[in-house]
């Protein structure tokens, strides 16, 4: 399954992800005036205009026997071998267990775990009122989208040129950082010295008896 994904973004079969793309792309497209269920079932409807005439063509070809009857749709309705149940078992146990953190985690901005992260979290929230006003969470989607299939093949093909960059880009950040920390532990005061524990006392003699 996760192969199958991969091949996906990184184009490595042209059809089958232009067609996924270009779906994905344009049934988002049309939610911006339709409806999600007109979208999926006037998508669902084209589907089935192409595959029950090609399925009624075999058909009429192997009654005058000029076929060998074969299903033209079989690589389709053959159940998936690629997710055996112990992977099923595996990405249920990760979704729970990553739906917990979350849950977790938002729990501990929202009623101040941490001040720091709270406060992150208002400006992020603040932030995000404005990108509301730019745009919607469609858009947002459909961006979200292109960049799936764009940029990790962008990045594989140019994958030196862009660490580079990055490593330019970042270099002075990581220097002011470290001066930073610096300054910080020079600006500690020192901890007192810590006083040295008296020397242990050996056992009292006994008193000799006269």
């Amino acid at each position: 399954m996760a192969s199958k994904v991969m091949d996906l973004i990184y184009w490595r079969e042209l059809g089958r992800t232009g067609i996924v793309f270009t779906g994905l792309v344009v049934g988002l497209l049309c939610m911006f005036q339709l409806s999600a269920i007109t979208v999926v079932s006037t998508l669902s409807l084209s589907i089935m205009c192409f595959t029950l005439p090609v399925w009624l063509l075999y058909k009429a070809l192997e009654l005058l026997h000029w076929t060998s009857g074969d299903h033209p749709f079989q690589s389709y309705i053959e159940p998936d071998t690629y997710l055996t149940e112990e992977q099923t078992i595996l990405y249920v146990q990760r979704v729970v267990v990553l739906s917990s953190s979350a849950i977790t985690e938002i729990k501990r901005l929202f009623f101040i775990a941490s001040l720091t992260d709270s406060i992150k979290f208002i400006v992020l929230l603040y932030l995000l009122t404005y990108v509301g006003d730019m745009c919607t969470g469609l858009t947002l989607l459909i961006i979200g989208v292109i960049c799936i299939f764009s940029l990790p093949l962008f990045y594989r093909r140019h994958q030196e040129r862009i660490e580079k960059i990055v490593t330019v880009v970042t270099t002075p950040f990581k220097k002011i950082k470290t001066l930073i920390c610096h300054l910080i532990q020079r600006a500690k005061p020192t901890p007192a010295p810590t006083p040295a524990p008296p020397p242990a006392q050996g056992p009292k003699p006994k008193a000799k008896s006269k």
